[in-house]
């Protein structure tokens, strides 16, 4: 089962044992700092293959746990105020990202970004008294910063950071190059202001397509005749060909331009009848 804590969150993944929560129904998910409450993403679903190191669910939410975790978003929210409230006060450079609160410890965690290192000593000082707890910051980067806001990226989705991804792996200039983008800031950054994680996660995929794939300008042959490659599709595994009877430009898959025709048509069936069948 999957369970998240903030509407649209990251998701979490548990073991249900011997619970069967509905999507919707408010859970127990075990912590450091004891059980928390988050909502039920996925229902339980039996799963092909072992999974072994997941949290088990620790039951349904009662009315009590419903009033903790309640209890505990009111002092998120006022740790939230107040601190950004001191930060003017002290009149240092800092953005507030996000901020914890574990009722059982009675401790603040402040997620804060800054442009360089800042002395916030006399900060924690202020915020312990007023919040009449113990107080710790933690300076984060920028991709820290946007997993933890969340958002939407470039390509219209949640930002992978916010919702799957679970490190942050090193990106590089070269894997945008490999994948035909423009090298433009504008083009291949994320929300973050760094190069989108998508780059590195979808490299090996460009990688295992251009090792079979023939290059712009090969002659090859096609289901519909002889060509000309003028172009790649990868996400879909396609060669986009010109062919030389007609000039019209198709879209062929890899298998049928790089094997041998005949062993194509064999696994696959020719063009004509594939078109019979979607027909019928």
């Amino acid at each position: 089962m999957a369970v998240s804590f903030e509407r649209y969150g990251r998701l979490y993944y548990l073991d249900p044992g011997e619970h069967q929560p509905k999507i919707g129904d408010k859970v127990l998910v075990p912590t450091d700092g004891g059980p928390e409450v988050a909502e039920c993403v996925w229902a339980p679903q039996w799963m092909p293959e072992d999974v072994d190191g997941l949290p088990v669910c620790a039951g349904l939410a009662g009315e009590e746990d419903l009033l903790r975790d309640e209890e505990n978003r009111r002092r998120r929210a006022e740790g939230r105020l107040t601190a950004k409230r001191l930060i003017r006060e002290h009149e240092l450079p800092m953005k507030v990202t996000a901020v914890d609160y574990v009722s059982s410890g009675n401790v603040f965690t402040v997620y804060f970004s800054a442009p360089h290192r800042v002395d916030f000593r006399a900060l924690v000082r202020d915020l312990a008294a007023r919040l009449r707890a113990r107080v710790e910051l933690r300076q984060i980067g920028p991709r820290d910063e946007a997993r933890l806001q969340g958002g939407i990226g470039p390509c219209g989705r949640d930002l992978c950071c916010a919702t799957f991804l679970k490190d942050f792996e090193p990106v590089s200039v070269r894997m945008a190059k490999d994948q035909d983008l423009p090298v433009n800031p504008l083009r291949i950054a994320g929300a973050c202001g760094r190069l989108m994680c998508c780059l590195k996660y979808e490299h090996p995929l460009y990688q295992d397509f251009r090792k079979d794939a023939p290059r712009a300008g090969a002659r090859v042959e096609t289901p519909e005749g002889a060509g000309t490659v003028v172009g790649h599709n990868v996400p879909s595994d396609t060669v986009v060909v010109k062919l030389t009877a007609d000039g019209r430009t198709c879209a062929c898959s890899r298998a049928s331009v790089c094997g041998s025709r005949k062993a194509y048509e064999s696994a696959h069936g020719t063009a004509k009848s594939a078109a019979v069948e979607a027909a019928d």
